[in-house]
């Protein structure tokens, strides 16, 4: 299967928005108050899950627009 350029763009753009977007939210939940009493608290661990998981699908997402980018230059159409 070969992506076109264009869906293969939007791919990357998802990977490199992810990756502005959760680190930032991640630094704004460990610094909210619910975060840490007496150590982590279920608050801080489930967010930090939902952004590890959303890391590595926005990683995962723009490696695959990275191989299409690949693919659509290796066979253009015609």
């Amino acid at each position: 299967m070969v992506l076109s350029a264009r869906t293969s763009w939007f791919l990357v753009a998802f990977g490199v928005w992810s990756w502005f977007i959760w680190p930032n939210f991640l630094r704004n939940i460990w610094n909210d108050p619910r975060s840490f009493e007496d150590g982590p608290q279920p608050f801080f661990l489930v967010h930090l899950v939902l952004v590890v998981v959303s890391l590595a699908l926005g990683t995962a997402i723009a490696a695959i627009g990275v191989r299409g980018l690949r693919g659509a230059r290796r066979h253009p159409r015609t």
